[in-house]
């Protein structure tokens, strides 16, 4: 590709700038009980109102004693026992052990805990057969959390790994944030809704079935407005409503240079462009800019860019406006490509692979073929992407290259 073809295009590092820069959390808090807060992201910092674990209790089965008590050959009667949930009472007499589970709680004047496996049981009382150490197998109260401490930061998003911690200190309700409101719509009179026969030159709006499914990924509250013609005083009326419903405006379709594009040049009338066409591939239309209220996003119409412009710049844009502080974007690493791929120097480019082990478990990664932008099967073969970097060729078979393991937004849970 030539300089005539990529001038005035920006790269991705540029436009993530622009979006990401100075974006503000678009949403109010809400106050939600801890069974419906999953995908939900944290509003204030969660504070443990309890020590993990409570109290001091057993790592081990086996025996409780002060550590001065034991002279190293005299048997230690056995005074009585502590199980979870049936504590022993009292403190426990001098000379003494108490017979102890895991988890139960430390009775007063035990100091160490020595496991079943290193005891032996005598008429005299119980022998440990091993040299003692003074405080082992004791959990102590608040070892794991600490009452007071900061469990949870603001900006977590709370899912599987998040909410029984949660449960386990007896926090009921949690503060987050309310769900970031996204309109969508589609352009183009040639786009049939999904399950309606198709006529000639007609094809389905996969796209905002596609961008739908990511949002409900990403727990945004979805405004559909379904497909909008070819015309710009249907299209201008639909980006009014829209930018008075919505924090965030995301269209499909009409950014490109056809005559029938004009999601840009409305943009124009009623906000401003931060930036329009990417030094990517595929996804170069893709606009960015700001409406009355909301903050637009222009997807192109091919389905795999529609899909790549949203995960690579959209993701991201959501995150920040819905108080996601701890998103963190997809890791990239160098592994040997194993099919030769094609590629024409001026765009950063994004083809879909699959990567896998050979059989001494060494990572490779391959194509999985033809990387046209209208190809969405690629999509339901791959599991990552290969980031072909902007001014780089064809590559062939046993080079490396860099490798972007999808994340929840594309692969299967």
């Amino acid at each position: 590709m030539d300089a005539c073809h990529t001038a005035g295009l920006i790269s991705l590092e540029q436009a993530l700038e622009k979006l990401l820069s100075n974006k503000q959390v678009m949403t109010g808090t809400e106050s939600i009980p801890l069974t419906e807060s999953t995908q939900r992201i944290t509003a204030t910092d969660i504070i443990s109102p309890i020590n993990v674990p409570p109290f001091d209790n057993s790592a081990m089965d086996g025996y409780g004693l002060c550590f001065a008590d034991w002279d190293g050959k005299t048997p230690m009667p056995v005074a009585g026992k502590s199980f979870a949930g049936q504590p022993m009472q009292g403190e426990l007499p001098r000379g003494t052990c108490v017979r102890i589970m895991t988890g139960a709680p430390i009775p007063q004047g035990v100091d160490t805990v020595i496991m079943q496996e290193d005891t032996q049981e005598t008429e005299q009382g119980i022998m440990f057969t091993r040299p003692i150490k003074q405080g082992s197998n004791i959990r102590k109260a608040g070892e794991d959390i600490a009452q007071g401490s900061c469990v949870l930061a603001k900006g977590t998003l709370l899912s599987t790994a998040q909410l029984p911690l949660l449960a386990s200190l007896g926090i009921a309700t949690v503060e987050v944030y309310r769900r970031l409101k996204v309109a969508i719509f589609s352009t183009g009179d040639e786009l049939q809704a999904v399950g309606t026969p198709l006529k000639a030159g007609q094809i389905y709006d996969t796209n905002r079935f596609t961008v739908s499914l990511m949002l409900e990924k990403l727990n945004c509250e979805i405004l559909d407005f379904g497909t909008i013609p070819d015309s710009p005083e249907k299209l201008k009326q639909t980006f009014i409503e829209a930018d008075q419903q919505a924090d965030l405006v995301i269209s499909s379709g009409g950014v490109s240079v056809g005559e029938a594009d004009y999601t840009k040049q409305i943009l124009d009338e009623l906000g401003e462009i931060g930036f329009w066409k990417l030094a990517i591939k595929p996804g170069k239309p893709f606009a960015f800019g700001k409406l009355n209220s909301a903050w637009f996003c222009g997807l192109p119409g091919n389905p795999v860019s529609a899909a790549l412009t949203f995960y690579q710049l959209v993701q991201p844009l959501i995150a920040r406006l819905n108080g996601h502080s701890q998103w963190q974007a997809p890791i990239r690493f160098k592994v040997p490509v194993i099919t030769p791929l094609k590629k024409s120097p001026g765009r950063l480019d994004f083809q879909r692979g699959i990567l896998s082990a050979n059989e001494n478990g060494e990572l490779h990664v391959a194509t999985t073929g033809q990387q046209g932008s209208h190809v969405f099967s690629s999509f339901s073969l791959a599991n990552c992407f290969i980031v072909l970097e902007r001014e780089r060729g064809h590559v062939a078979a046993g080079e490396w290259v860099d490798v972007e393991m999808f994340n929840g937004l594309l692969k299967s849970e």
